[in-house]
């Protein structure tokens, strides 16, 4: 849920990016964060457990225009990729505002893709969320690699809803921003829905 500081005239927006465990979550946030200025941005937060980490930070976009006279501030999560961290995975899905779908684009992680989105969608239902309704893009990782799976195909097993979907390499930042951007726009169109609302 959407959280509005009326001090700082801030609207304060969760996306968390979600998928398997190693698709490239933590390389699209390491990458946003690498890129964005620092004045911009808050400190990033790191979670590790043993085999898995989330990250967490916050920043403020200079280009995606004011809400109603606030300038929106997004916080940046991704969660656990291994299905045991569950737990760790509904409770950073609490009053999310957008999510990043990050699928890896080899063909032996097909079936862990199609897993986590069906994990997806449950773990946002126990908070109350349609993942057919809720601000989301789908990002396609790793296809600089040989042998990736084809688009179509890949197109057809994941898209849920004909969201904006992305070809990514995100250890280069091809496709990075353009997802974040498209999941963001979708948020900020949600508030001013609902601001006029």
């Amino acid at each position: 849920m959407t959280f509005i500081n009326y001090a700082n005239k801030e609207i304060n927006c969760k996306i968390v990016y979600y998928g398997p465990g190693l698709g490239g979550k933590t390389t699209n946030l390491q990458y946003i964060y690498d890129k964005t200025a620092l004045e911009s941005k808050g400190k990033m937060i790191s979670l590790a457990t043993e085999a898995d980490r989330t990250l967490f930070f916050d920043f403020l976009p200079l280009d995606l225009g004011k809400v109603r006279g606030f300038t929106t501030r997004f916080h940046l999560y991704t969660v656990p990729g291994q299905v045991f961290y569950d737990a760790s995975r509904k409770l950073i899905l609490k009053g999310v505002d957008g999510v990043v779908f990050v699928a890896d684009s080899q063909e032996a992680r097909m079936d862990a893709n199609v897993e986590s989105i069906r994990n997806l969608e449950e773990n946002l239902e126990e908070h109350g969320f349609d993942l057919r309704k809720i601000p989301y893009a789908l990002q396609f990782n790793k296809r600089d690699l040989p042998g990736v799976v084809p688009l179509d195909q890949m197109y057809r097993m994941l898209n849920y809803k004909r969201e904006p979907t992305f070809e990514a390499v995100a250890t280069t930042g091809v496709g990075v921003f353009d997802t974040l951007r498209a999941v963001a726009k979708l948020i900020l169109k949600d508030l001013r829905q609902s601001a006029t609302g």
